[in-house]
């Protein structure tokens, strides 16, 4: 059975008011061969009392008594590869590039502050199917950008490029009140769907697929981004 390689995407947002609007996505040329995902939850040590009782007690244990402090943001870190040696592929025609940095740069461009936004892009990171809770799709904002180019023309142009990337976790508000809102579920879009198949698959209706599309604000129900988080109603 053949089995079509999924691609991790880049998905810039851009703010719109109070929410955030999907823009076109980055493919990256070629899969990671690793990831990583990390996070930090903070305990702290109570302060000890102004009579010295706590103080005591915490002498009589092998270690301090400790309370949680809070969870930081998740960190992804990514290390990317990229080639144009050889004829890339452009939505299915091979063409021909003479500087990688044609295709680094749209990376680049999420670490710059953005002149109607007064911030970098937040981007949306898919790869896959994951099961619910799970490390993708990651929404976070570019922390940290280190690009070392490998290989270049005789021209100086460079060909090769090797990207480390780091992002920290971003908490939309709005989305995440719809996501506890208890009126309300979500569901991950997936490659081949569409606003009536979701519609039929909650609703058993796909006639409903402009309740979803009204709920997520969506002009365009034919440009839909793999990996963007739906909203979906309980309540028709």
């Amino acid at each position: 059975m053949n089995t079509k390689l999924e691609k991790l995407t880049i998905t810039p947002l851009a703010k719109k008011g109070k929410s955030y609007q999907a823009l076109a996505d980055i493919l990256v040329m070629f899969n990671p061969e690793s990831y990583s995902i990390s996070k930090s939850v903070k305990w702290d040590t109570p302060s000890n009392s102004s009579s010295g009782s706590q103080s005591k007690t915490q002498n009589r244990l092998n270690a301090p008594i400790i309370a949680f402090g809070g969870g930081d943001s998740r960190q992804l870190s990514l290390d990317l590869f990229f080639d144009v040696t050889g004829q890339v592929d452009r939505q299915g025609r091979l063409v021909t590039v003479e500087d990688v940095r044609e295709d680094t740069n749209k990376i680049v461009d999420l670490t710059k502050i953005q002149r109607d936004e007064d911030q970098p892009r937040v981007c949306r990171i898919f790869w896959g199917k994951s099961p619910n809770n799970s490390d993708f799709p990651f929404t976070g904002v570019v922390t940290s950008l280190t690009q070392k180019f490998t290989q270049f023309n005789r021209n100086g142009s460079p060909v090769r490029a090797n990207l480390t990337l780091t992002l920290k976790e971003f908490l939309d508000p709005e989305l995440d009140r719809r996501q506890t809102d208890p009126e309300l579920t979500t569901h991950i879009l997936h490659g081949g769907e569409t606003l009536s198949s979701i519609a039929a698959k909650f609703y058993e209706d796909p006639r409903q697929w402009r309740v979803i599309a009204n709920t997520n604000q969506i002009d365009d129900p034919r440009r839909l981004n793999v990996g963007q988080i739906l909203s979906i109603p309980k309540d028709r």
